[in-house]
Formats: structure tokens, sequence, C-alpha cells
């Protein structure tokens, strides 16, 4: 008889170790400021949907508090999304005035006007009219003082940008297998969302760790998913960077009747199985019947779940070496129905309280490891998404010094 080893993803991953992970890099300001100059401002980071800004003339900000800047993704009447910093050429405004962390709006003539001193500016980038422009100096050049671009590029409706000056790889290059793995599915078909953010008292990784396994669920998720889900993956693969595997349902156990009733009218719960019909090839490669979703991290802070119609991501953006916001987005098919929309909400109200269930624990995480009392922490094999999540963290400031 066949038996799993207890130790299956370090024997397939030797290079990662089996040791216990520092702390420091978690409570490290000085660390934290190289994270944020070695790996945020140069990788490629996931900032829109394109169905968010669909018409040509809208437009998304998205503020980079860790940058201390906000980028505008607009799509112009060509059909192109460009991305610009969000920075007006004349005297330093915003060109957008900011409502939160996200501010949408819509340009019919594809086009955007600060509001300071009216500079007009098109989809392009470029400077497109200055009041009283006859008052400048000779040495005004219109053509030279258009928005700052960002290197803008898109992925299976993934907007990303990257803010460095010449990034060492395009986005293609940059996801490689990755983007194989979990391209081809119909994220843009699966519009209807659930959106929370929060600011979180704690180091970006933490967040980040507490959403990136599954050893939890029998203890986090005793209210909301008891016995739900396998504490053990599936299929764990490792794409330079990224990551990814499945999470695995307990067959054994029975939904409640209210959720039993729930999923006959709308695919909108992870505990479900599904028929797995939008799933690429890639997925579950092991065609393992429990299969529930695949759990996938894009470097450096997006987390990206699939399953049968449903997607969902997390994102964890660093707003200082204790402090980060979590942005949580869950995405479903849009309700026909009353009884669809009822189902659906069901679902996300349990979704919901599992992602509270999550982020209770990182602030307190965050506390004590900061009191110096232990200055490692101990990862078991089925963690090993977060050994590898701090094996690249330090291959990537290793070599960027």
């Amino acid at each position: 008889m066949n038996t799993v080893s207890q130790h299956r993803w370090a024997e397939k991953y030797p290079h990662l170790g089996q040791g216990p992970i520092p702390t420091e890099s978690c409570v490290s300001e000085d660390h934290y400021r190289r994270e944020i100059e070695q790996i945020f401002k140069t990788s490629w980071l996931y900032v829109a949907r394109e169905e968010e800004i669909a018409e040509p003339g809208s437009y998304k900000v998205k503020r980079l508090a860790f940058a201390d800047c906000s980028v505008i993704l607009m799509r112009g009447k060509d059909g192109t999304v460009r991305g610009f910093y969000n920075i007006c050429s004349h005297r330093g405004n915003t060109v957008v005035t900011e409502t939160g962390e996200e501010t949408f709006g819509h340009s019919k003539a594809a086009v955007l006007s600060c509001r300071f001193h009216g500079w007009v500016y098109g989809a392009d980038g470029g400077l497109i009219q200055v009041p009283e422009e006859e008052r400048f100096y000779d040495c005004f050049e219109k053509a030279e003082n258009g928005l700052t671009a960002v290197h803008t590029e898109v992925w299976e409706g993934f907007v990303f940008v990257n803010l460095a000056p010449k990034p060492a790889q395009n986005l293609g290059d940059f996801l490689g297998d990755y983007g194989a793995h979990m391209g081809g599915f119909p994220y843009s078909d699966l519009t209807h969302s659930y959106k929370y953010h929060t600011t979180l008292d704690c180091n970006w990784k933490i967040a980040h760790d507490s959403f990136a396994e599954a050893y939890h669920v029998t203890t986090i998720h005793a209210g909301s998913f008891p016995n739900v889900f396998s504490t053990g993956l599936s299929d764990v693969q490792l794409f330079g960077p990224h990551r990814t595997c499945g999470v695995c349902l307990n067959m054994t156990v029975a939904p409640t009747p209210v959720a039993a009733i729930a999923q006959k009218h709308a695919r909108g719960s992870l505990v479900a199985k599904g028929e797995g019909t939008m799933l690429p090839p890639s997925i579950n490669p092991s065609g393992r019947g429990d299969f529930a979703f695949e759990l996938s991290v894009a470097f450096p802070n997006l987390l990206l779940h699939i399953s049968e119609g449903i997607w969902f991501t997390h994102q964890f953006w660093p707003l200082a070496h204790n402090k980060t916001l979590w942005e949580g987005k869950y995405y479903v098919r849009a309700p026909r129905t009353n009884s669809e929309r009822w189902a659906l909400e069901h679902a996300q109200l349990l979704q919901r309280n599992a992602w509270l269930e999550d982020t209770q624990t990182m602030e307190n995480t965050h506390r004590a490891m900061a009191s110096g009392a232990k200055r490692y922490i101990n990862l078991q094999d089925e963690e090993i998404l977060i050994r590898h999540a701090y094996h690249v963290i330090e291959q990537r400031m290793n070599a960027a010094e």
C-alpha cells in the first residue's frame, strides 16, 4: 500500500530547506524599507481589472501608499489601457482627486483635467491644453510636459503596473509558467463581486501567511467551515517567485440544510464540489474528486484563487513595517433570479465570516513577534507556500545588494 510521506513537499523541493524562519523580516523597519525599494518598486503589481475601465475614457486611480503615489489607469479611444502617475506637470497637484484607496471616473472626451489650474491631458498622457499658455516662458515645451507614464501591461484582464524606470522583465516573462498555469479561466465572465478592505496593524507578510496554507482551517474556521476542508495541500507547484496548489474538501461532511438549498440555486460557495468545467487543464492535474479550489500566489502580494464558477483575490499592500492594507475581492456569475441572489448572498456571508476569522489573528501575531520573545517561527510540511515566500524574498533582497 502506498502511503503519503509526511514530508512530501520538503522532499519535492529540498532547496527550500526545513529549518525555522527568522522573525526579523516581519518586525524590522530596515528590512521593510529594503523590501519596498528592492521588491515592491521593481515588481509587477496588480492594480485593476479591465472590466473596471471597460469604456473609452473610463479610468481608475489606485493609491500605492508604499511608494507615496497613486496611479491613473485609463482606457483610450483606441481601446488601450495606459498607466500614469497621478501628478500634474504644472505645480505637482494630483490630476484626479482621490476619494479612497480606489477612485473611479469617466470622461466622454477621454481627457483628464487638473482642477487646480485646468491643465488638460489626453488618454495617451499628452498635455493638450494649458490655460494662458502665452504667459509661460520660451523654455516651456508642451510636448515635454505630459503625464509621467507608468509601465502598464495586461494579463487575462488583470492590469499590472511596474514602478521601475526600466523593468527587468515584461509582464509575460515575469509571470512565466505561472501565467500559463492560471491562464484560460473565464475571469471576465464572473464579474458580480463582493469587496472588502481594512487596515491591519501587522507586517504585510504576516497577513499573506495567514491565507497561504490550509493548516488553520480546522481551528480558525471551526465556526464558518467546520471540518469542510482538508488541512493537506495537493499538487504544489513552484513557478520561479510564484507558487500554487490545490485545496481539497472533506467529502464526508454534509452541508447544513440551508447551505444545501443555497447550493442548488447558484454556484457561490467553495464548500460545494464543482464540476470543474471552467477550469483550465493545468488545474487539479491529479484529477482529485475532492478538489475545491486552486490557491495561488503571484509574487509579491497577490493571492489568486479559482474554482468552478468562482474566483477571488487577496492583496496585501505594505503601509509600514507594522501596518498593511488588506483587500479581499470575491467574484461569481451575476444572479439572474431572486433565488440565485439569495444563494450568492448566503455563500458570501459565510465567506466574509471566514475572512474575518483569518484577519483576527494577524495583529496578535505581529504584536507577539515584536516582543522579541521568539526569534524564529516553525513551519510544518503543509506550510510549504509560506516557506517558499520567505525563500524568494531573501533571494531577491540578497540579489539587489
